[in-house]
């Protein structure tokens, strides 16, 4: 394989998976789903220059799990002794600004944007209860560096911080638990500073494939009102197809480990567990400076701590811009 073709199935990739990047203030952490949107990495490039991107994601929570069965809400019978979650819709648009730097190093901002409409069942209570907290999220701020990389291959460390904008202390709007503060799964904020670490490596396997592999954690710092939330380790690998001009076919497959939340304020056993998802997808070149893209993850294996809303799919699809 020559150096140009190498160079430009690089650059294919490195663009395709500045599209995804991470997740939007957890936004799938409502009642400790293990559903990640960082199935994508962090605003990689493998040449200098600034991208701006905006991406839309929804993740509707819908089937209620505990440990890898599905819960038949239909022969509860209320009041319970416990919350019978209903349904989470997960709305976000995340606002990413990424620079990579004539040198090694690289530096990627996103900023999310939460809508998050909530049906929920409380203790001891036979009406359901919602709420619609929305605002913007907790800002991540990641940097990399790149200095790993040979010829032909991109190879990265990289590390920051998620920072606390965003609110937690949205109530319910109506139902038993009106004026009562939603859970802090469900908040558009954690309220606490998180690290976020992590290593990539991306190359060719043939003058048309190339592939990509990502290991990242994130691990809060501090806590909050009685809130911690819980750490996570997520491990990615991904082939993209580069033959078609304008066209990039892609396919990931994650894992991620989610530890329980803590703290008094926290659903402790409500929280944490594992899921492996597939995500097939596209990116297309709209013009010389933009790229559309979209993708749909499906679960292919779920485990979940205590009682939990999952989803079945979740979608995003967004525009990235070459500035």
């Amino acid at each position: 394989m020559n150096s140009l073709t190498r160079a430009a199935l690089l650059a294919g990739f490195a663009t395709a998976f500045s599209l995804g990047v991470s997740s939007p203030a957890e936004a799938c952490a409502s009642c400790g789903c293990t559903l990640t949107a960082d199935w994508l990495s962090q605003g990689l490039a493998a040449q200098p220059g600034t991208t701006f991107s905006i991406r839309y994601d929804y993740v509707p929570q819908t089937t209620l799990r505990s440990g890898t069965s599905k819960i038949d809400r239909s022969a509860i019978h209320f009041p319970t002794d416990r919350e019978i979650e209903l349904h989470t819709y997960n709305h976000s648009v995340t606002f990413t600004l990424d620079h990579q730097f004539a040198s090694d190093w690289g530096l990627n901002v996103q900023l999310p944007v939460l809508t998050r409409p909530h049906l929920t069942i409380g203790e001891d209570a036979t009406q359901p209860s919602h709420s619609d907290t929305r605002g913007i999220g907790d800002l991540r701020v990641v940097g990399r560096w790149q200095g790993l990389s040979t010829p032909g291959t991109v190879t990265g460390l990289e590390a920051g911080l998620v920072l606390p904008t965003g609110r937690f202390h949205e109530t319910f709007d109506s139902g038993p638990e009106q004026g009562e503060e939603v859970d802090r799964g469900l908040q558009p904020g954690t309220g606490t500073v998180q690290a976020v670490l992590g290593a990539y490596h991306l190359a060719a396997l043939a003058p048309d494939l190339g592939y990509f592999l990502q290991a990242t954690g994130q691990l809060p710092l501090t806590s909050r009102d009685g809130y911690r939330p819980g750490a996570f380790v997520q491990t990615s690998a991904a082939l993209n197809y580069t033959r078609w001009r304008n066209v990039t076919p892609q396919l990931q497959l994650n894992f991620r480990k989610t530890w329980r939340d803590s703290g008094v304020n926290s659903d402790r056993p409500n929280s944490g567990g594992e899921q492996v998802n597939i995500g097939p997808g596209l990116s297309a070149k709209i013009s010389s400076r933009a790229v559309a893209f979209g993708f749909v993850e499906l679960p292919l294996y779920t485990r979940v701590n205590g009682y939990q809303l999952v989803p079945k799919v979740k979608l995003s699809a967004g525009l990235l811009f070459h500035l």
